[in-house]
Order: C-alpha cells, then sequence, then structure tokens
C-alpha cells in the first residue's frame, strides 16, 4: 500500500513540478529589468546589450527558451547562472547545507521548547501554566519576524554583546537565526499541542483508561499525547518545507549564505536560471516533506488510509 501511494504522489509531483516550471519561467520574465544589461556596466550601448541577450539566448522566442531550459531539466541539467558563470545545480548544492542546517536546530530548539509547554497546558487547562502558554503563543504568533530580527541583533549583539550579528562560523553564529526563526513555530506548535490534548483528554477512552488504574503520567505520554501529535506533525512539515526553501527574510537580514539569501539575490540579480531552478527545487522539498508526513501520520494512526 505505501509502495502504491508513494509512486502515486510521485507522479502528482511531476505534473505540479512541470505547471510550477511554466510559472517561475513567465512570472521571472514578467518581472522589470534586463539581465543582459544588468551584468553589463552602465556605459554599455545598445549594441552591446543586444549581443549580451543573444549570447545569453534571450534573442529567442519565450517557447523556445522554455523548451530548450526544461529539456536540460530532464537531463539533469538545471541551468549556468549569469550572475555566477557556474552551474546552478552546484551553487544550490553548495548553499543548501546551510539552509539544512539552520532549519535542523531551529526545528529542534522549537520542538524541546514548545511541545513539554503545550503538553502541560493542555493538562492544566485554565491554570498559571495555560495562561502564561497561551501568552507565550499569542506573542509568537503576533509578532514580525523582521521586527523580532532586529530586535534580537539589538539586544543581544549591540547591547549586551553576546552574540555576532551577521555571517556564519560556529554555533554562536546560528543561535541569533534560529530563535528568530523558531519561535512563530514554537508559539504555533504549542498552540496546537494545548489544542490537541485538550480534545483527547475529553474521549471516553481516556477516561476508562484513568478509571482502570493506569498512572496518570503513562496515560498523557502513552495515549493522549500519541493522538494530539497528528496536528502537530502536520504543522511542523509545512514548516520544514518552508524553511528548507529558505527563509528568504531571515537569512538575508543574518547574513546567512543559504537558499533563502540565494534567492533574494537571483531575483535582484534577474537572474533567471538561478530563479527557475530555486523554485522548482523549493517545491520538490515541499512535495518531499509533505508525503513524509503522510506517511508518519499514518504510521501513528492506523485508522489514517493513504488513499
Amino acid at each position: 500500500m505505501y509502495f502504491r501511494y508513494i509512486l502515486r504522489r510521485l507522479g502528482q509531483t511531476v505534473i505540479v513540478l512541470f505547471f510550477i516550471s511554466i510559472l517561475a519561467f513567465a512570472l521571472i520574465r514578467i518581472a522589470p529589468g534586463n539581465p543582459a544589461r544588468m551584468m553589463l556596466p552602465d556605459t554599455a550601448t545598445e549594441e552591446q546589450v543586444h549581443a549580451k541577450e543573444m549570447e545569453m539566448g534571450l534573442d529567442k522566442p519565450l517557447y523556445i527558451q522554455y523548451i530548450k531550459y526544461i529539456g536540460g531539466v530532464l537531463r539533469g541539467d538545471l541551468g549556468t547562472s549569469a550572475s555566477y558563470q557556474t552551474s546552478v545545480g552546484s551553487i544550490i548544492a553548495d548553499r543548501f547545507p546551510a539552509t539544512l542546517l539552520l532549519t535542523a536546530a531551529t526545528i529542534l530548539v522549537s520542538l524541546l521548547i514548545s511541545i513539554p509547554i503545550g503538553i502541560i497546558a493542555g493538562i492544566r487547562q485554565g491554570s498559571m501554566v495555560d495562561f502564561l502558554a497561551m501568552l507565550f503563543a499569542l506573542i509568537g504568533q503576533s509578532m514580525s519576524t523582521v521586527w523580532l530580527a532586529v530586535m534580537m541583533i539589538y539586544i543581544f549583539s549591540v547591547k549586551l554583546n553576546l552574540l555576532p550579528a551577521l555571517g556564519m562560523g560556529g554555533i554562536k553564529y546560528l543561535i541569533l537565526p534560529a530563535i528568530t526563526l523558531g519561535y512563530p513555530l514554537a508559539a504555533q506548535v504549542t498552540r496546537m499541542g494545548r489544542s490537541g490534548m485538550i480534545d483527547v483528554l475529553r474521549e471516553d477512552y481516556i477516561t476508562a483508561t484513568l478509571a482502570k488504574g493506569i498512572p496518570e503520567s503513562r496515560v498523557y505520554t502513552k495515549y493522549a499525547f500519541k493522538n494530539a501529535l497528528i496536528p502537530i506533525v502536520t504543522v511542523v512539515g509545512l514548516q520544514v518545507g518552508y524553511f528548507l526553501g529558505g527563509a528568504v527574510v531571515v537569512e538575508t537580514i543574518f547574513s546567512w549564505s543559504g537558499v533563502g539569501q540565494l534567492a533574494n539575490q537571483a531575483v535582484g540579480n534577474r537572474d533567471y536560471a538561478l530563479v527557475q531552478s530555486l523554485l522548482l527545487v523549493i517545491a520538490a522539498g515541499f512535495a518531499l516533506v509533505n508525503l513524509i508526513v503522510d506517511l508518519i501520520n499514518a504510521k501513528i494512526d492506523p485508522r489514517i488510509t493513504l488513499e
């Protein structure tokens, strides 16, 4: 069953990626700016710009340009970056580990904080712990990521001089961007975990389990939390897809050399091949993460059918 389901999802993903390739190809060309002119000095003449367009293949009809691009993708060639003058695939491969590291750190920190808080808040509904958990979640989901990033830099880098504000290096460079990305996720998971625990604890089978004399700690962790985990897995999976796609704002603010910062630079430079390929890779990442989430949810709750 799993094998057939995975094959069907992969087939759907191929169709989705095909339409995304068309959309990415069209959108980047609709955007104002001529990539050939942007690569030349301001003093370049029209003849020089036209020659550069011919060199880049931009003088060809759009359908010819697309066929050439998609043909290369099908052969495993994502094209050549006009900005970096090297293979797009190698550029993305160089930047992706940094985004993967930031994603892993963000998810780890968020879950270590939010899951215990959400469980305790759900168990002790109406208590001071519940109130503080909801305040934590409300602030986290209402706060602008840009504002949070600026405040983190101002407090911990400028005022306290404890952590570096920009760049990549040791673990110190990872802390601020991971917290900036992770706080909104932790707030969302806290709220989802609390709501899930409250709903599950009202179920009859939980009451019956407690009536049998099974310790509360075991009931909460083995039975209640397992069923409250499904919405959490779904939310975290969606965020992982977003993080792997590169959190453009956070990576740009903290000068984190990942996929998000690369996407921002590629759009600014009108680097057609790089933008198109980044969107394809990001979409493929989202599809893969969603597939994994569905499989995990089906494993947690056998009542979920992969149909």
